[in-house]
């Protein structure tokens, strides 16, 4: 049988949905022909054209690497009364699905040959891995003064306060101590791990393992944090900064390198997913702090060019997918907006790839849809809501929600101007004062098959990520 493979990375920063893109993906790839639900992935073209004769699960093809955990992920969303959602991707993961399909030259003369055969090689990593790229680049004394830099700006500075002051009070050049290395780089990790939780959904936090050390936890490569150290300074041997600086390097040369050269170096084709709506939660900081780690994301697919990089990696990625999640949090009429809001925040990226040699395109979708669309009358007017069983715990004013009833949403409009996301600087305080402010809500139930087997679960816009990711492969 004729073969070919594609190399499929799945990133984006935490709680954008990657665990569950993926499930729903293959779901949808190995099910959609028993189901008999062709109409459910119109703008997939390969399946509509009626030209897949199947798709399976095979053996992935590095031994080394962990397999994702698909049917687990499948009974958390499918599970009955007890679905949840699947647990956030943590390390890096691989699964093969593999397509036989007919090809358009295919025609009733070649009726009993084998058809094309196309594995799809999915790898699951964190986004804030991808952030770590930039570092190769950097010195530890340009790296401290950017993050230190950065600590003092208005959304971050009170989060920041503890470790700032501890910091400052710290001589780069008085001999090194275990217990203070520890001290700062503890206190450190508090500050990022603060500012990536939903009050605050700030996105630039290099070293991203710090926030998902593994195996790595307490190792020296993860004891680091930056000092106030002046480029070209002489630090004196066996001081704090300069350990710090041997570390930081360490951690350069022991986890960043490896990754880039053993796995997102061989990738073919890139969806970076994208959780805007927490972003609009927590306001206009959040919101330019991700176009900024954006712009880093998209960097890490060019910087190969670079005489360093190069040195360890040429990326081969042709084709890029950005793709704002949650698209069912909202009305269908605010899901273009949303897609324009994540245009303009990739926009400046985008524009400095001049080169980067691949596709880009951006799009708003959600791979489980969790609503459905209805109109209440409220007040003797017709609103557009949507419906859906929110999380237990989430609440609208003094209505908390207990997880199994449903509930009717006015999600509100995102605003026709995406810049209108920039305006303003104060973080909101609470729902009463946030602009825009969206609930979580529980996966739908699932639908059985004759087999007594889960149906795909709806999505919106997941066959045109299917098509511009891999249909040119199935033509």
């Amino acid at each position: 049988m004729a073969g070919a493979r594609l190399r499929l990375g799945v990133t984006g920063l935490s709680r954008s949905g990657k665990t569950v893109f993926i499930t729903s993906l293959v779901h949808h790839l190995t099910r959609a022909l028993a189901a008999g639900r062709k109409a459910h992935l119109p703008v997939f073209r390969a399946l509509s054209e009626g030209r897949i004769r199947s798709a399976h699960l095979d053996p992935q093809p590095d031994f080394n690497v962990p397999r994702f955990s698909y049917e687990e992920h499948l009974d958390a969303l499918t599970g009955g009364p007890e679905r949840h959602w699947p647990q956030s991707t943590r390390r890096i993961s691989e699964l093969r699905v593999s397509i036989e399909f007919n090809s358009k030259a295919f025609s009733l003369r070649h009726i009993g040959q084998e058809a094309s055969r196309l594995d799809i090689d999915i790898v699951d990593y964190p986004g804030e891995w991808l952030l770590d790229l930039p570092l190769l680049g950097k010195s530890y004394a340009q790296w401290s003064h950017e993050t230190l830099e950065a600590a003092s700006v208005a959304a971050r500075a009170p989060i920041a306060a503890e470790w700032r002051g501890v910091t400052a009070g710290v001589d780069p050049k008085a001999r090194y101590s275990e217990p203070t290395a520890q001290k700062l780089a503890k206190l450190f990790t508090e500050y990022l791990r603060t500012a990536k939780t939903e009050r605050f959904a700030l996105s630039t936090l290099p070293p991203g393992r710090f926030l998902m050390p593994g195996d790595l936890e307490g190792s020296p490569a993860l004891t680091f944090a930056p000092l106030p150290v002046e480029e070209g300074t002489e630090l004196p041997h066996r001081s704090l900064g300069r350990e710090m600086e041997r570390r930081y390097e360490a951690y350069k040369m022991h986890v960043v390198k490896p990754f880039f050269r053993d796995h997102f170096a061989r990738l073919d084709r890139q969806i970076v997913l994208v959780d805007a709506l927490s972003a609009l939660n927590s306001g206009p900081e959040a919101v330019r702090d991700l176009e900024n780690a954006l712009t880093d994301v998209l960097n890490a697919f060019r910087t190969g060019r670079s005489n360093l990089i190069s040195q360890i990696f040429r990326p081969k990625i042709d084709r890029i997918l950005f793709a704002a999640t949650k698209a069912d949090h909202l009305h269908h009429t605010s899901h273009d907006r949303l897609e324009a809001i994540l245009r303009l925040l990739t926009n400046r990226a985008i524009s400095k790839a001049e080169g980067v040699g691949a596709s880009i395109d951006v799009i708003a979708l959600a791979a489980v849809r969790a609503t459905r669309e209805a109109t209440v009358r409220h007040e003797g007017e017709k609103l557009s809501a949507i419906v859906g069983t929110p999380i237990k715990g989430e609440r609208i004013g003094d209505d908390i929600f207990d997880g199994m009833a449903e509930g009717a949403i006015f999600p509100g409009e995102l605003p026709a101007d995406p810049k209108a996301v920039f305006r303003g600087d104060a973080l909101a305080l609470d729902e009463e004062e946030a602009e825009f402010r969206f609930l979580k809500f529980r996966p739908p139930v699932a639908k059985l098959a004759k087999d007594n087997e889960p149906l795909p679960l709806p999505h919106i816009r997941l066959d045109r990520a299917m098509e511009f990711l891999f249909g040119d492969k199935l033509a």
